[in-house]
Parts: C-alpha cells; sequence; structure tokens
C-alpha cells in the first residue's frame, strides 16, 4: 500500500504541503536530522551536485582547483601532524 501512494504521489506535482505533511510524521529525535538537510539544500540552492558543477569546468580549472585542495590538505595534515600520531601509535596488544 505504501509504495502505491508513492508511486502516485511521484506522478503530481510535490508542494510545501507534502513535504509538511511528511515532518509531521516524523519522530522529534529525526527532526533535527530533516532540518538540516532541508536548510543544506536551500543553502546551496543549485539545481546541481557539486560533482557536476566541477565536471563541467575546463580541464585546466579542474585542475587549479585541486591543486589548492591539495596545498590545503597538506598544510592540516602537517598542522595535525602530532596529534595524528598520537592517536594512530596506539597500543595494540
Amino acid at each position: 500500500m505504501v509504495s502505491q501512494e508513492i508511486k502516485e504521489e511521484n506522478m503530481e506535482t510535490i508542494t510545501h504541503a507534502h513535504v509538511q505533511e511528511l515532518a509531521n510524521k516524523l519522530p522529534k529525535t529525526k527532526l533535527p536530522l530533516a532540518f538540516h538537510f532541508l536548510q543544506n539544500l536551500v543553502d546551496n540552492d543549485q539545481d546541481t551536485m557539486p560533482q557536476e558543477n566541477f565536471a563541467s569546468l575546463s580541464i585546466d580549472e579542474r585542475r587549479r582547483i585541486l591543486a589548492q585542495q591539495a596545498k590545503q590538505m597538506k598544510s592540516h595534515y602537517e598542522q595535525t601532524r602530532a596529534e595524528r600520531t598520537e592517536w594512530q601509535a596506539g597500543d595494540f596488544d
């Protein structure tokens, strides 16, 4: 029965009321997760996923972005080396 309802709903335009109806059915413990998910969708108001945006860039622009990210990660790992070494070198007995 539920799958039939889903199929029927997918054939019509989803409205705010549909989303509100689902939100009203959520247990209170799941509301923060639903809220953050919806907030993320609003904040990233894009029709495409970040991977699609990245793939649509020129190869030179993708290389530039990846090089910049590599520098940032190198710096991050250098700054957290002591902490990482401490938790990675635990007692394995």
